[in-house]
């Protein structure tokens, strides 16, 4: 048994004290802790009550560590668990703080999900797909997930891409028009958004371009691999230059006149 000889308060930090057992330094503890367990001068300690003021200690450590972590944004559970096992916290102790957390609110899954598809719908060009696989990593349940997406409704994803092909559009003047809706479909799956929005937005688009700047696009595109195969002659050159044009998805028929027209040069 031993007893406690003085209680000081800690210079750099005011919400923790020092506490002595028999004029000798023994432990520190949080102010909430000092006072649920009332530590004052004369209290005599055994074993059993200064593992228990560890222990509630401990918690409140980590408790303090989660509030500051969650002071910068919203976290899900799965995303502060994982910030205390980083943080060396033992798994009895994240038990008792996540218990804390949702008691006061600071923790609910559900409310940060929908927060997290409101911020990602207004602020990305993320689809439905990556915002599902993100919160997923986050650790929140899936019915909470398809609750949540309830918030990015069909016509607004489907806008949201429409908007994204235009802008992909405007900068790939080259392409040919196969070609470009290979490469929207491309971006849209990158991007994460569902097969059945990919198909709504690239039908609202004027893909099909006129022939002028379809030929265009063709004669860029023929320069381009002129300079890479210039140095073959004949057949070989022909050929090479047929099978790039091709790949590029233009028309064959096109493909022939703009050759044509290379060897009037």
């Amino acid at each position: 048994m031993s007893t406690i000889t003085k209680i000081t308060v800690q210079k750099k930090k005011s919400d923790r004290y020092n506490i002595f057992l028999d004029e000798k330094y023994a432990f520190s503890v949080d102010e909430d802790v000092l006072i649920k367990h009332q530590l004052k001068k004369g209290m005599e300690i055994d074993d059993f009550f200064l593992s228990e003021i560890s222990y509630q200690d401990d918690i409140r450590k980590s408790y303090n560590l989660a509030i500051q972590y969650l002071s910068r944004r919203m976290r899900s559970e799965g995303e502060m668990r994982k910030h205390l096992k980083e943080k060396e916290v033992d798994e009895s102790i994240i038990q008792e703080v996540i218990h804390k957390l949702y008691e006061y609110s600071f923790l609910n899954d559900e409310e940060f999900a929908v927060a997290f598809v409101r911020t990602a719908m207004n602020t990305t060009d993320k689809g439905t797909g990556t915002i599902r696989r993100e919160l997923k990593e986050k650790g929140i349940m899936d019915a909470l997930i398809d609750s949540a997406l309830t918030e990015y409704p069909f016509e607004k994803e489907r806008d949201r891409a429409i908007k994204l092909c235009e802008k992909f559009v405007q900068k790939n003047t080259r392409d040919s028009s196969i070609v470009m809706k290979q490469k929207l479909e491309q971006l849209l799956i990158r991007k994460g958004f569902p097969f059945s929005t990919i198909q709504a937005a690239i039908a609202e688009i004027q893909m099909d371009k006129a022939e002028d700047e379809e030929m265009h696009a063709l004669r860029a595109q023929a320069e381009k691999a002129h300079r890479k195969y210039g140095k073959l002659t004949g057949y070989e050159y022909e050929q090479k230059m047929k099978q790039t044009l091709f790949r590029k998805g233009f028309a064959f028929e096109l493909i022939e006149q703009v050759l044509d027209e290379f060897k009037e040069v």
